[in-house]
């Protein structure tokens, strides 16, 4: 695993680009942030020297050509917003012409459990079948599908790194969220029910490590692989700590698959949370044996730990004394 060419992250800005680039900055490699727009990435990355900021149009092959020019690894972190999953599968064609143009090597697409759809049992390894009942789910599927596919034409090898559910320090799109800035402020924390069923969470820091593992690991590529958290937990357990941490009794706000029916008449976004209440109500528990069998052992942060440097984090943003 010596091989240490640069690496490029594209839709680089939120949480998990944040970790994968901590973690290529301390082992002295040198990166390059894809964004659309330069001033997140300069508030980001703009004081490491190991950064190179670069923007792109996603929608051109011949800028994402440009973006990738002298990379030897692509991490492709591109969100849409979540109303908007139809567009995944076209902008991954656009991105896989302009990484093949620029002669880019490998491609790490940073994947979730949705294509899984159901668990037909736990723990899920990656031979479970990819049959999503969800609309998401298939183009979460027809997008990892196009990036396999590639994979051994143009000279380029792919891999999909699959994800659960996410947290930790001032990450403000995961599920959880809303419990650490809850218990900082002393308010309801709005929570997606039900929360007493056991729930897989990976802390984002620790996601950083593996992947800048990956990009020198050549062998990893030509399929998908897990990586878990540190095992499962419940929601209501996650906001009893947090609030305990606080001095305080939780204060809960939990809107359920009916309620999210309502809201959704108001709110878009809520309205396709819908579709993928099941994830909350029947868990999905991944297996990574088979990635640590390859790159070996996988630190992982306790439940304890992460939920205590969640709440740091919210309780530092509000200005909280202690």
């Amino acid at each position: 695993m010596q091989d240490t060419g640069k690496v490029g992250l594209f839709g680089a800005a939120g949480a998990t680009g944040r970790s994968i680039t901590a973690a290529l900055s301390a082992a002295g490699r040198d990166y390059r942030v894809v964004g659309r727009t330069r001033a997140p990435l300069e508030a980001s990355f703009g004081a490491d020297p190991h950064a190179e900021i670069v923007t792109w149009n996603p929608d051109d092959p011949a800028s994402i050509a440009a973006a990738a020019r002298g990379l030897q690894t692509a991490v492709y972190l591109v969100g849409v917003p979540y109303d908007q999953f139809q567009t995944h599968p076209p902008l991954i064609e656009k991105t896989l012409a302009g990484l093949t143009a620029a002669g880019v090597e490998r491609l790490i697409l940073i994947g979730t459990v949705y294509p899984y759809g159901r668990a037909r049992s736990n723990p899920v390894t990656e031979a479970h079948p990819r049959e999503p009942h969800t609309f998401k789910g298939q183009m979460r599927l027809e997008q990892e599908s196009r990036v396999l596919d590639a994979h051994g034409r143009h000279g380029l090898s792919t891999l999909v790194l699959r994800l659960p559910d996410f947290y930790g320090p001032s990450i403000e799109r995961s599920l959880l969220h809303g419990v650490f800035e809850g218990a900082a402020r002393g308010t309801r924390a709005q929570m997606i029910g039900p929360i007493d069923v056991p729930h897989e969470f990976v802390f984002v820091p620790d996601v950083g490590p593996v992947v800048e593992t990956l990009t020198r690991t050549p062998e990893a590529y030509g399929r998908w692989l897990h990586l878990a958290g540190s095992g499962t937990i419940t929601q209501r357990e996650i906001v009893t700590r947090a609030y305990a941490l606080a001095g305080r009794e939780p204060k809960l706000m939990v809107a359920g698959k009916p309620m999210l029916r309502v809201l959704g008449l108001f709110n878009p976004i809520v309205r396709e949370l819908v579709e993928m209440n099941y994830l909350m109500t029947e868990p999905l528990v991944l297996d990574d044996t088979a990635l640590r069998a390859l790159i070996g052992p996988i630190r992982k942060t306790s439940y304890d730990e992460g939920i205590r440097q969640s709440f740091a984090a919210a309780r530092q943003a509000l200005q909280v004394v202690p």
